[in-house]
């Protein structure tokens, strides 16, 4: 048996020497049963290389020295190193035109490399070899590929299709398997290669300014927290006539699988599928991304969204609402569920999201705006009542959407604001401007309750229709004119003047009643004084009525007694006698004067008269103080 053995420049005595032949010789006899190469070893004191043959068991050893060596066309190829071979001349021709690497032995640049090691046969009057270094794609970064040969990229496409190659390191069967020359779709990720630079150019962060490139296109692509990454593809075919953004395509690894993308059917251009937050293998010449925020909803609110894109547009909404179009969810259209609160990827180029209050929003008619800003266009409404005067109303409203009806109204009015301007504010305007044609300014002003119910009432059916709900109308400040607010206060005054007239009437009436209540109290003790004088007078009448009454009895009595002593005098004296002695016996009792008290009698110079008068005066005068005296004791109790 023939074995060849290929070691290295061995260095020491010659017995070191030896040993070392004669272990690789044994070695490669236990292993091997046909001709094979052993590795190289490095030379030391003696740089030269042996050859060794194995001989049916006999060690031949070869020493050859330098001059030998180019003699049998020796490269040595370092283990980060690769050989790149060029043929000077070949007797199977020149390359054909437009070929720069040859894969059948032609003169040029050969497909095939020297790997790290020995190799013989390349004399330098026919090769030409260049060694390279192996090429290092760094962690956390990738490398391109430029393809030098190859079939010329179809002019639909811009990169070069990826092809089965180990990573771009065989180079015979990238072209054999049909590799097309230019930029290629296919990259290299972090790790240490032996390409064939003469077939490759490869672009790292290391050479991206010779290439007209940022190293920073040459990092891991990362899309960092909370965002999305939209995606713009530079190659597959065209977009369809109509569509915005291709369609997503399954299985291409979030677009680090560029060519399975291609195999799918991909589209260049806007791309509906988006990238998360991670690290990425992108090639920078097959896609371009930008990051955006995820879509927030925040809380009191739902999203509805309207998508640009999708599939089937079948209308779910329902035969009874005939005002608009809703999708189910992926479908081009509004759908018909919202999204609630809480942040979501969205790609915010193909759809858009419109958020919709599902609290109850005031919307002012007035100079006032809240925070929403829904009501920035409203202004306080002008409005004329029926005995012709106008005046400015102000007026607030409070609607609701609910979280279900709110891809409704979107889907009938497009927009928030566009319900408020479009639908709430004809709605209230036209209202209480026909409403005010009825009713006098005075009408608003006093009975400004019943006109607020009234409009509460419509606004809410009217605003029904729209699967808006209106919670409440308010009256705000009513602005008549000048003259009539004049008029209203003069008014006022006026009746406020009647009032504090009545008040002082009644005050004064109320002064004297008091005056009248103290005069009554202060004479109080007289009239309980003349209360009692009237029962004493009242009680004393009725004593003396039964005392005259008793008198009567009494005299009665005594009549009828004297009539009887009358009756037995007259009889026992006789009727003249007995009266003769009763006359004599009362003149005695009382004390009858038989003489005058006043005796007149003429003078001798005629003074008797003037006597007799004086005489009588005297005599009444005191009769007449004898009588007052008596009924003054007839008064006492």
């Amino acid at each position: 048996m023939l074995s060849a053995v290929t070691l290295p420049v061995v260095t020491g005595s010659g017995s070191a020497i030896a040993q070392q032949i004669s272990q690789k010789v044994t070695q490669q006899d236990q292993t091997q049963t046909r001709s094979q190469p052993v590795q190289m070893m490095q030379a030391g004191d003696l740089n030269f290389p042996l050859w060794v043959w194995v001989i049916g068991g006999v060690v031949v050893v070869f020493i050859f020295l330098p001059q030998m060596g180019w003699i049998l066309g020796l490269i040595v190829v370092g283990e980060r190193e690769v050989g790149i071979v060029v043929k000077k001349f070949s007797l199977k021709g020149d390359l054909p035109p437009g070929q720069l690497v040859a894969l059948n032995g032609e003169a040029g640049y050969q497909a095939d490399t020297l790997a790290p090691g020995w190799h013989f046969g390349f004399y330098p009057w026919q090769y030409g070899i260049r060694k390279e270094s192996v090429i290092v794609v760094p962690q956390g970064e990738i490398g391109l590929i430029i393809a030098n040969d190859g079939k010329s990229i179809p002019p639909d496409r811009i990169l070069g299709k990826t092809v089965p190659c180990d990573n771009f390191q065989n180079s015979r069967e990238f072209l054999l398997a049909g590799g097309e020359k230019g930029r290629q779709l296919g990259i290299l990720t972090a790790g240490t290669y032996r390409i064939n630079t003469a077939l490759f150019t490869i672009i790292t962060s290391a050479t991206a300014a010779s290439h007209g490139m940022s190293p920073a296109e040459l990092r891991l692509y990362s899309v960092a927290t909370e965002k999305v990454g939209i995606v713009t593809a530079l190659d597959g075919i065209p977009i369809e006539a109509g569509a915005i953004a291709g369609a997503i395509i399954p299985e291409h690894d979030n677009f680090q699988n560029a060519q399975l993308f291609i195999n799918g059917g991909g589209r260049r251009g806007l791309q509906e599928q988006v990238i998360l937050s991670g690290s990425w293998n992108i090639n920078p010449w097959f896609a371009q991304i930008e990051q955006v925020k995820m879509t927030e909803i925040p809380i009191g609110y739902v999203g509805v969204v309207i998508s640009f894109v999708g599939g089937a547009q079948d209308d779910v909404s329902g035969a009874l609402f005939t005002h608009g179009h809703l999708v189910n969810v992926g479908d081009k259209g509004v759908w018909i569920e919202p999204l609630y609160p809480g942040k979501h990827p969205l790609n915010t180029h193909i759809m858009k999201v419109e958020l919709v209050p599902t609290t109850n929003i005031v919307l002012n008619f007035s100079d006032r705006t809240e925070e929403h800003g829904y009501d920035s266009k409203l202004r306080a409404l002008n409005v004329r009542s029926i005995d012709g005067f106008a005046f400015n109303l102000e007026v607030a409203q409070i609607i609701h959407v609910g979280s279900l009806d709110a891809p409704r109204v979107i889907s009938r009015v497009g927009s928030m604001q566009n319900l408020v301007d479009h639908v709430l504010r004809p709605t209230v305007g036209n209202y209480f401007r026909n409403s005010a044609q009825a009713y006098t300014v005075l009408d608003f002003l006093i009975a400004r309750s019943d006109r607020q119910a009234e409009a509460a009432d419509f606004i809410r059916t009217a605003m029904h229709a729209y699967d808006v709900q209106a919670v409440d109308t308010l009256l705000g400040q009513i602005e008549p004119p000048e003259t009539l607010m004049q008029t209203l206060t003069d008014r006022k005054i006026a009746e406020e003047q009647r009032k504090t007239y009545e008040v002082q009437r009644i005050s004064q009436t109320q002064r004297q009643e008091l005056v009248r209540e103290t005069s009554l109290a202060d004479i109080q003790r007289e009239v309980v004084t003349a209360e009692q004088g009237v029962r004493i007078a009242e009680l004393q009448a009725n004593a003396k009525v039964k005392e005259a009454s008793g008198e009567a009895e009494a005299i009665r009595v005594t009549g009828e007694a004297k009539a009887d002593a009358y009756r037995a005098g007259v009889d026992a004296l006789g009727g003249n006698s007995y009266v003769a002695l009763q006359l004599m016996q009362t003149i005695g009792d009382r004390n009858v004067r038989v003489v005058p008290d006043v005796a007149v009698n003429g003078g001798d110079r005629g003074g008797g008269l003037l006597d007799g008068v004086l005489g009588m005066l005297l005599w009444n005068q005191n009769k007449e103080a004898k009588e007052a005296k008596n009924d003054h004791l007839t008064r006492l109790p």
